[in-house]
């Protein structure tokens, strides 16, 4: 066993496996107890220095740290990003394929393709969320038996909608993320459900998105059908009307270039950079190379990795778009008091992450590295192929949200301390990063990419199991946490501003 250097320039390694002090490893004496996945010196480096991983500067010493030092929160200092940007000077040329990959998806008929078969409700307010539960428990499985086709019928419910601004960046993400359910091609019908009198007005959203009423589309206010009894009959009457041309729905061969795909991930440790997000990243380079699409997102989380992402940036004003995503950032945690460093989670920290630049170096290899073709707004509409990114929170549950928004039909979320995490409609992926925990949530992980390290697979060899996966699954293969009734309750859209 050897400490993992990841790159010739770095100072420090990573230990394979809890070292005791005084072990002797690569030809340096470990100082004191270092955890398995957390970092040691491999060389002495002076106060104030930075320290080297993945190449990158990950935070500076802030005491002298001496070779086989433990180098963690201690003294690894948070240093701010350096905003020196290139763009466009690292761009790789997708590897070409003559064949088309397909999967078995529900095609819409007006370019949209569906991974699932859902009907959907979806709230306009906190108010309506127990209308809205209470018309989506009507429909048990016994009820459902007669409609194949349908996989569920599930509510979306959240805690805004009101006692906030009629306008500005949170009524317009929350708008942005009624709109983007309510067009999800996983979706066969949506009803929407208010209250009446909230802020966040239904009709206002029909008339701003165009949307139309339909055999597959209905709304409805409480305040108007009169009571919430009445709203839930007639909310179960909706639904039970369109169950049957819901049922009509089936899979035919669709291509690969139709599938968006949220890479997210949560509970990360130090082999999240090391095994199961290369691996991720090689994935969506395959699916870029067919025409599909890579979603990143969780801007706080590539701060300190967002240079080597400009510089893949097919325009200048792509790479622009992401620097001022990045300036947003640091203002609004500035003015809320915060630090960007506030990321890592003591989780994180656990696992041997000690900054956010370190864990954001990791995060960003989730991309791969085809060239990012577009910058995009929390839960806006991603229509750019190849790999892209949205502006949202590190927050898995609000981020994963506005990615599926924005057309994600599929999730792939990577965890190396271990996420519970399920999503709906777009089935969730689980990754683990490393074969310890894989085993001990064998029932909670689709994939074990940390045999990367345990069994010598090969990163590009993952990437491919993880790509095959995400093909099964939108042919409706499903994914441990839908096996599990996951997602119910994990459609959080981001609340940005004041609740007044």
């Amino acid at each position: 066993m050897t400490l993992l250097r990841l790159d010739p320039s770095d100072n420090v390694g990573i230990a394979q496996s809890t070292l005791s002090a005084g072990t002797k490893i690569d030809g340096i004496t470990v100082k004191s107890t270092v955890s398995v996945g957390h970092k040691v010196a491999l060389t002495s480096i002076a106060r104030g220095a930075p320290v080297i991983k993945y190449a990158q500067k990950i935070g500076l010493a802030y005491a002298d740290i001496a070779t086989g030092d433990h180098v963690h929160t201690h003294n690894l200092a948070f240093a701010a990003v350096d905003g020196d940007y290139t763009f466009g000077n690292n761009l790789r040329s997708l590897k070409s394929t003559k064949e088309v990959d397909t999967f078995l998806g529900f095609d819409r008929g007006d370019g949209r393709v569906g991974t699932r078969n859902y009907i959907g409700i979806v709230t306009s307010v906190n108010c309506s969320a127990t209308a809205a539960r209470m018309i989506a428990d009507h429909f048990t499985a016994d009820r459902l038996a007669a409609y194949p086709n349908v996989d569920g019928v599930a509510a979306f419910v959240h805690g805004t909608g009101c006692g906030m601004a009629g306008d500005g960046d949170g009524f317009e993400a929350l708008q942005r993320v009624m709109w983007g359910y309510a067009r999800h091609p996983n979706f066969a019908g949506v009803l929407m459900v208010g209250l009446g009198c909230e802020m966040n007005q239904i009709d206002w959203l029909l008339e701003a998105y165009g949307l139309e009423h339909g055999p597959l589309f209905h709304t409805m206010n409480i305040q108007s059908v009169a009571g919430l009894r009445r709203t839930i009959e007639a909310g179960i009457a909706k639904i039970e009307a369109m169950l049957p041309e819901a049922n009509k729905a089936s899979r035919t061969p669709c291509p690969v270039s139709a599938l968006k795909v949220a890479l997210q991930c949560g509970g990360s440790d130090a082999w999240s950079g090391v095994t199961a997000n290369p691996a991720l990243g090689h994935a969506c380079d395959i699916l870029a190379a067919q025409g599909g699409t890579g979603v990143l997102a969780e801007t706080p989380e590539i701060y300190g990795a967002e240079h080597l992402l400009t510089a893949r940036a097919t325009t200048r004003e792509t790479g622009e778009r992401l620097i001022a995503l990045i300036r947003w950032w640091e203002d609004y945690t500035a003015r809320n008091h915060g630090s960007m460093d506030n990321n890592p989670s003591p989780g994180n920290k656990a696992g041997g992450l000690t900054t956010i630049l370190e864990k954001s170096l990791g995060a960003a290899a989730k991309g791969g590295t085809s060239p990012l073709t577009g910058v995009y707004k929390y839960a806006e509409q991603v229509t750019a192929p190849g790999f892209t990114f949205m502006d949202s929170p590190g927050y898995d549950p609000a981020s994963v949200t506005g990615q599926i928004a924005g057309g994600c039909q599929i999730v792939c979320f990577t965890t190396g301390r271990g996420s519970a995490f399920g999503s709906k409609p777009s089935p969730t992926i689980k990754i683990a990063t490393n074969t310890n925990m894989a085993n001990r949530m064998v029932e909670d992980m689709d994939i074990n990419a940390g045999r990367i390290l345990s069994d010598g697979v090969g990163v590009e060899a993952m990437g491919r199991t993880i790509y095959s996966a995400i093909l099964a699954a939108a042919s409706g293969v499903k994914t441990k946490s839908e096996a599990q009734g996951l997602g119910n309750y994990e459609f959080v859209p981001w609340q940005i501003g004041a609740v007044m």
